[in-house]
C-alpha cells in the first residue's frame, strides 16, 4: 500500500477547505454567514461593503456585543461556537448560526481578518488573522468601536478551481444583493447598509412598527408589492403567522419575490411551499407565481434546523399541523380579499424615504401607481387566451352535469339557473338579475327595482353601474373613480363559489364501486393507507389493504365514479405521506365544477340591464376570491380620478 492510500489526518487548512465546499459557494454565501453572525451578536445596525461583486473584498461591520480578546483565537477555529454548549441547546436552537464552521471555512479560502471590541471605548479592540498551513491565529491590538468587523479579501485565491466558477461581477453582485435582501427582510428592526464599489445601494432604517416594516418592504420589493399585498397576523395553538401575501392578480413570471422565515431564519421548505401553492390554487393564473413575505413563529424545540449545511431547510416535529395552519390561514386571507376590499398600505402613509431599488430581474417592472392601495391592479397578460388551461371536453361536462342532476335533483335549478334566496340563506343578489330573462310577453320573475341615484360619498366599494361596453365589460362609477368589470369572469367566480359551497358543504356523497379497483402498492404506500384510513374515509374513499403489496379501492365520491381511480389514489397517498393531507379529490371535483360554472355563467355579448349589472357588482363584494375568475384572470380593475385626470392633462 502506497503512502497516498494510507489513512492519514488532514492538515487543518485542507480540512477547512473541504468544509468550505459546503458553506462557501460564492461571495453571497460569505455575506450570508457573516451577516447571520452579526445578527446573533445582537447588532442593531449591519453594514456590508463589497468590491468587484465580492470577489475582491467583502467587509461586514456590526455594532453587536463583540468578541473578547481571550476568545479571538478560537473565533477562527473549527467547531468553536458560543451559541450552543450541549445537546439540549441543539434541540432548541434560537440562533441563526451554531455549527462553528463558517469563519474557519471562509478563512481557509480567502485572506480574512477579524477586528472586534466588547467595550464602548473605541481605542480598544483586537485583531486576529490566521497564518500558515496550520492556520495558527495571531492576535494584535487594533482600535475599533464596539462591535465586530470581518474583512474577506481575494475569495478563492488559493483554490483556483473554485475561483474559475465565479461568474461576472454583475451576476455575483446580484446574488449578494438577494442574500442581503433576505437578511434585511428577516430582521425589520435592524438598520442595514449595502455598498458596492464605493456606491451606496441600500440604506435602510430600522422599523419598529407596521409603518416602518412596510417602508422596508417598499424599499426592497417595490411599491407595487406593497400596494397589492394583504397584511395578516394569525396566532393559534402555539403558532403565529404574520406578514404580507400578494393578491393573486399581482403575480410574477418567476418565483423571485417569495420569502418565508421560520423564527427569523429564511427557509426553502417543500412542506411550506406546498401549503402556499395550494392556498393559491384556484385564484392564480396558470404559469404565474405568487408573491409573499411571511414569518412563522414556533417554539424552537418543535423545529429542527440542523438538517442542512447551509441551514436553508428545516424539519417540523408536527409537519401536518404546520401545513394545515399555513394553508387554512392563507386560504382564508385570500378568500376574504373580495372585490373592493382594502389591501396594502393606506394612502398618505410614510413612503420610500429609504434608498429605493428596482424590481428584481425576472418579473415585470411596474410603474409606481399614485393611487391608494385598495385598487386591484390587472396582471400583465399576453392576450386573453387560456391555452395553458386543462380543457375538459364537452362530452365529459355533459355527462357530469347529467350525473350530478340525477344525484342531486334539488340542485337542478339552484346550480345552473340561480334562484332568489332568503337573506342569510347563502344565495346571491344576482340570482334573479342574472337569470335568463323570459321573452317580453312571457312569465318570469319580476324585474328588480332600479337602483337609486348614486351618492358618490356613500357608494359601495364597486360603485354603481353606468354602462355596458361591447357586451363584455361593466363600467361602474365609484367614489374614487371608474371600475371596469369583466362580467363573464366575475359571474363565473360567483357561480363557482356557490357550487363549491353546495357540493362541499356537507360530507361528500360516496358510491361503492361495482368492481373494486386493485392497486399494486409499495410497502410505504400500504403503510400510509393503513395509517390514513380515516383521512380517506372523510374524503369518501374506502381503501382496504388486501396484501403486503396490494390495495383495494372499494368506494369513491359519487361525482368521481367515472374518474381514473388509480392515479388519483396514488397521488393522494403521496400527498398524505409527504404533507400529511391531500386535496386531490377536492381539486378534481373543483375542476369539474369550474367547467360547469364557466358554461353556466353569463356570456359575452349578453346585454344586461342596469339592475342586473348592479346586482352582479353587489355579489362580487360578498363573494370570496371574486377578484379572480376560476382560471386566475382578474375580474375587475379600477382607474382613480388622479389617473383619469392625468390622461386628460387636467391640473397639469
Amino acid at each position: 500500500m502506497t503512502d497516498s492510500q494510507r489513512i492519514q489526518v488532514l492538515d487543518p487548512r485542507l480540512a477547512n477547505q473541504i468544509a468550505a465546499g459546503e458553506v462557501v459557494e460564492r461571495p453571497a454565501s460569505v455575506v450570508k454567514e457573516l451577516v447571520e453572525n452579526a445578527i446573533d451578536a445582537g447588532a442593531s445596525r449591519v453594514e456590508v461593503e463589497l468590491e468587484s461583486g465580492g470577489a475582491r473584498l467583502i467587509r461586514v461591520r456590526d455594532d453587536g456585543r463583540g468578541i473578547g480578546e481571550d476568545d479571538l483565537p478560537l473565533a477562527l477555529s473549527r467547531h468553536a461556537t458560543s451559541k450552543i454548549a450541549s445537546l439540549d441547546d441543539l434541540e432548541g436552537v434560537a440562533s441563526l448560526g451554531f455549527r462553528g464552521e463558517a469563519l474557519a471555512s471562509i478563512s481557509s479560502v480567502s485572506r480574512l481578518e477579524l477586528v472586534s471590541n466588547t467595550h464602548d471605548d473605541p481605542t480598544g479592540g483586537w485583531r486576529v488573522v490566521v497564518e500558515g498551513r496550520r492556520m495558527e491565529p495571531r492576535v494584535t491590538p487594533s482600535p475599533h468601536p464596539r462591535g465586530t468587523s470581518v474583512t474577506v479579501r481575494d475569495l478563492f485565491f488559493n483554490t483556483p478551481a473554485r475561483r474559475k466558477f465565479l461568474r461576472t461581477e454583475k451576476t455575483e453582485f446580484g446574488h449578494v444583493e438577494e442574500a442581503f435582501r433576505r437578511q434585511a427582510l428577516s430582521r425589520l428592526d435592524v438598520g442595514w447598509v449595502l455598498r458596492h464599489n464605493q456606491k451606496t445601494i441600500h440604506q435602510l432604517r430600522p422599523g419598529g412598527d407596521l409603518v416602518g416594516h412596510e417602508r422596508r418592504l417598499q424599499a426592497l420589493l417595490g411599491r407595487a408589492f406593497l400596494e397589492n399585498a394583504l397584511h395578516l397576523d394569525i396566532e393559534t395553538g402555539g403558532l403565529r403567522l404574520w406578514g404580507w401575501v400578494g393578491l393573486p392578480t399581482h403575480s410574477r413570471a418567476q418565483a423571485d419575490q417569495q420569502y418565508f422565515f421560520v423564527n427569523g431564519r429564511v427557509v426553502r421548505d417543500r412542506l411550506v411551499a406546498h401549503a402556499i401553492r395550494q392556498a393559491y390554487r384556484d385564484v392564480l393564473f396558470h404559469g404565474r407565481h405568487p408573491v409573499f413575505v411571511l414569518y412563522l413563529e414556533v417554539d424552537p424545540t418543535v423545529v429542527d434546523v440542523n438538517v442542512h449545511p447551509t441551514k436553508h431547510e428545516v424539519r417540523f416535529r408536527d409537519g401536518r399541523m404546520v401545513h394545515d395552519f399555513l394553508f387554512s390561514s392563507l386560504h382564508r386571507a385570500l378568500g376574504e380579499a373580495r372585490a373592493g376590499a382594502s389591501a396594502g398600505a393606506e394612502e398618505g402613509g410614510e413612503s420610500g424615504s429609504e434608498t429605493p431599488s428596482p424590481e428584481p430581474a425576472g418579473g415585470e417592472v411596474r410603474e409606481a401607481a399614485p393611487e391608494p392601495a385598495w385598487r386591484q391592479q390587472p396582471m400583465a397578460l399576453h392576450g386573453r387566451e387560456e391555452s395553458g388551461e386543462q380543457k375538459v371536453t364537452p362530452d365529459r361536462v355533459r355527462a357530469f352535469m347529467e350525473g350530478y342532476r340525477a344525484l342531486h335533483p334539488e340542485h337542478e335549478e339552484s346550480l345552473l339557473t340561480p334562484q332568489p334566496a332568503a337573506p342569510g340563506a347563502g344565495g346571491t343578489a344576482a340570482d334573479v338579475a342574472l337569470d335568463e330573462r323570459r321573452d317580453e310577453a312571457g312569465a318570469g320573475v319580476a324585474p328588480r327595482p332600479a337602483m337609486p341615484e348614486a351618492d358618490a360619498t356613500k357608494a359601495p366599494p364597486l360603485g354603481y353601474a353606468v354602462a355596458q361596453l361591447h357586451g363584455v365589460y361593466i363600467l361602474s362609477q365609484t367614489e374614487r373613480g371608474l371600475v371596469v368589470v369583466d362580467m363573464h369572469a366575475a359571474h363565473e367566480r360567483i357561480v363557482y363559489e356557490r357550487m363549491k359551497a353546495q357540493v362541499h358543504g356537507g360530507a361528500l356523497e360516496a358510491q361503492p364501486l361495482l368492481v373494486p379497483v386493485s392497486l399494486a402498492a409499495s410497502a410505504a404506500e400500504v403503510a400510509t393507507a393503513e395509517a390514513e384510513r380515516d383521512a380517506f374515509a372523510r374524503l369518501g374513499v374506502e381503501l382496504d389493504v388486501a396484501g403486503p403489496e396490494t390495495l383495494l379501492v372499494r368506494q369513491v365520491p359519487a361525482l368521481l365514479v367515472d374518474a381514473d381511480v388509480e392515479p388519483l389514489v396514488r397521488d393522494m397517498l403521496g400527498d398524505l405521506e409527504r404533507y400529511g393531507r391531500s386535496d386531490r379529490l377536492e381539486a378534481h371535483i373543483n375542476e369539474l365544477l369550474s367547467t360547469m360554472a364557466c358554461h353556466g355563467s353569463v356570456r359575452a355579448n349578453r346585454q344586461l340591464t342596469v339592475e342586473e349589472m348592479n346586482a352582479l357588482l353587489r355579489d362580487m363584494e360578498v363573494t370570496e376570491r371574486s377578484g379572480q375568475c376560476n382560471h386566475g384572470r382578474p375580474t375587475w380593475t379600477e382607474l382613480g380620478m388622479k389617473e383619469l385626470d392625468r390622461l386628460f392633462l387636467r391640473g397639469q
